[in-house]
Order: structure tokens, then sequence, then C-alpha cells
């Protein structure tokens, strides 16, 4: 369990907030931390990360307190248990991908963990070459594998995907579910991409202007209606045709293509390049904006 409140006056585009925020995180779980660029999330991961100081409150990991103003507690950056992955790589560019990881291990660690991760990562034909020669799906698999080789109890994630094209982002989510599953990872996630916060987030907190709005389950927060479906999907809108009474809707979900038929009222609100949710219910195909 990660106990976390948290108060910073920060400087934003319009002026002075006040980032003042409580919440707890379930041990295992990942959760992402929602809302608009500027609200505050950012901060709130490199607090817990222990590179930028609150002004008050705490941050306590289980039973050990990794920040706490009132009891002078402020563990440095390299005593938390933690991997950060932010958008940009930071890999060495002298060394091979095998090199970068083992530069991370601690003193005396042992070693094997590298040759985990390299294949759980699939990293195998890829060791021994320099980042300079790797393309940004690779270079940031890299960097996934180098956040975990410490063995962290939380992995935080800040967009760390949102440079990447659509198929490489599918690839990625799927091996951050997977380590965050086999090294059963407390995982805090940034994304603005809803089909991402979907597919992978237990839970989601909305954060607006420094305070924390909702707690939710991401469906409940984007649809707002709770469909009841033996299935849901997310995808992208990408051709639209009106045929007689009825709109023929061409949805991209991951790379294959699906046509769902809509009527009047559900075409209504959606536009091409729009993020859609395709669900089952009692048989018939809805079709639903999100976000």
């Amino acid at each position: 369990m990660i106990n976390i409140s948290l108060f910073k006056k920060l400087q934003s585009v319009s002026g002075e907030m006040l980032l003042d925020v409580n919440f707890t995180i379930e041990k295992q779980k990942l959760v992402t931390l929602y809302g608009k660029s500027g609200a505050g999330k950012t901060s709130i991961l490199k607090m817990i990360a222990g590179i930028f100081l609150p002004d008050d409150g705490f941050i306590k990991v289980g039973n050990e307190e990794w920040f706490n103003q009132q009891k002078g507690v402020n563990l440095k950056p390299q005593k938390r248990n933690l991997g950060f992955l932010f958008q940009e790589y930071s890999l060495f560019p002298n060394m091979t991908v095998g090199e970068n990881l083992k530069f991370a291990l601690k003193k005396g660690q042992d070693k094997d963990i590298v040759k985990d991760l390299i294949e759980i990562v699939d990293l195998g034909d890829l060791q021994f070459r320099k980042p300079d020669t790797l393309s940004g799906g690779q270079k940031q698999r890299v960097a996934l594998a180098r956040a975990l080789v410490q063995k962290p109890k939380i992995l935080l994630l800040d967009e760390p995907l949102s440079a990447l094209d659509q198929e490489m982002r599918v690839k990625l989510q799927q091996y951050i579910l997977q380590v965050h599953q086999e090294y059963k990872l407390t995982t805090i996630l940034i994304s603005h991409d809803v089909s991402e916060i979907i597919k992978m987030s237990d839970y989601l907190i909305e954060i607006e202007e420094g305070k924390l709005i909702s707690e939710e389950q991401p469906t409940d927060f984007f649809t707002k209606n709770n469909i009841n479906a033996k299935f849901q999907f997310t995808g992208e809108v990408i051709h639209m045709i009106k045929q007689d009474f009825i709109f023929i809707i061409t949805v991209l979900i991951g790379k294959e293509l699906v046509k769902v038929i809509a009527d009047d009222d559900e075409a209504k609100s959606i536009k091409i390049g729009d993020k859609v949710l395709i669900a089952s219910k009692a048989f018939n195909p809805v079709i639903q904006k999100i976000g």
C-alpha cells in the first residue's frame, strides 16, 4: 500500500497553482494519473521519486516512510526502491544495450536479472548493439528493462509511449503489462491515450489544477454510463459513410479494421479521429465516443 499526501505551490501557465492531493494506491495495481497538461501529474511522480521536494505532506510505502515533512524524513532517490521511465530514453550512447542494463545493477547484485529482462522484453538480438542503431521503440524497451534492473517495488511511467507509432505503442503496452505482472509491481502511469488507459489500468485517478477530482474504473470514467457488455474494445474512427438511414463506421482496433453500424443519434457525436468504445449489449453492437 502506498499512502500519499502532497502539498506544493507550483507555477503553471496561468500563474501559481496549489498542488494538494491525498490518495492511496493498492499494492500490485496499475494506476493511471489522468488530466490536462499542467495539472500536476508529473510533479506528483517526481515527488514520489524524490527528485522534487514537496512543501508538506508524506509518502509512505508499506511500513517505510519515504517522505514526511513533519518528521524531517526525506529518503534520497537512490534509497527509494523504484524505477522511473520517461518519454526520453536517456541511454548511454557509448554502451551496448547489455552494458546499459549492467551499468544499472547495484553493487554485488546478481547479474541474472539482466538475462531475464533481455528475454522478457525481447532484446536478445539487440543486446550487443548501441543505442544510435536502434529505433525509438527498441530504445524504449531498453529503457524499460533498465528501469527494472534493480527489481523496484514501484514503477513510475511518465507518458513513455507518446512519441511512438500506434503499432509500436501496442507492443510496448504488452511488454509493460507483462513485466508489471511478472515482477508484481505497483505501477503508476501518466497517459492521455484513452485506449491505452482502458487496456492497462486497474483504476484511474483524475487530477485537475492540482486537486484530485475522482477515482474510477477507466471504462466507467470515459463512458459515464456503465455499459454492461460481454466484450468491449477501444479504437479510433478512421472512416464514416451514410447509407440510407444508417451510418457505417470503420474503427481501427490495434491492427484490425472493424465496421460497426450506427444510427443517427450514435453517429452525431462521433467524427473521424475520435477514440470510441465498441461493446456488445443485448447482442447489439454499441459504439460510443470516449474522452
